[in-house]
């Protein structure tokens, strides 16, 4: 691909992919003050705009298999964990924005569960199997993932179980 074309396809990937999450975030908004017809309108278009994202992103990416994409998935994890998030924390910190620095200790947390299970999923895909894994569940406050039952509260930021997704 010629770099102007790839250049302003990732944009668009890019703003694209935000406008899916916003739009997601907006519809929530809705419900919460009782606009469910609102709500289904962001939802709508955040559907539209997901389905533009990954268009763009099937032709950046073009036919990778499943070990290529989870090789491609534990890379992107740990620039998180060793580059992205400690360089955000510390700015976060430096400039005294605790909740910006909170947040992103939350996501760190999160990325380094996830660069595990993408290491396991991809000996496990390189041996020709499927992951061997039991329930995933998902802090719905801090995003935190682990493997198995949920715990009574979040390691990370002390959600109640409640809180927790089911995957």
């Amino acid at each position: 691909m010629k770099k102007i074309t790839q250049s302003t396809v990732k944009e668009a990937l890019a703003g694209e992919s935000q406008a899916h999450l916003r739009y997601k975030f907006y519809a929530l908004k809705a419900r919460q003050e009782n606009l469910p017809n609102v709500a289904r309108l962001f939802e709508a278009a955040s559907f539209s705009e997901q389905i533009h994202a990954l268009n763009h992103l099937n032709v950046l990416e073009g036919e990778g298999g499943t070990a290529d994409n989870l090789g491609k998935a534990h890379d992107g994890e740990n620039f998180e964990i060793e580059e992205m998030y400690p360089a955000y924390i510390a700015v976060a910190r430096e400039q005294g924005e605790k909740r910006a620095a909170t947040y992103h200790q939350f996501a760190l947390a999160a990325e380094k569960v996830h660069a595990a299970l993408y290491a396991r999923a991809k000996q496990a895909v390189g041996r020709g199997q499927d992951l061997e894994l039991t329930a995933l569940h998902i802090c719905s406050v801090c995003g935190f993932t682990l493997e198995g039952e949920a715990p009574d509260r979040c390691p990370v930021c002390g959600a109640s179980s409640d809180r927790f997704v089911k995957f």
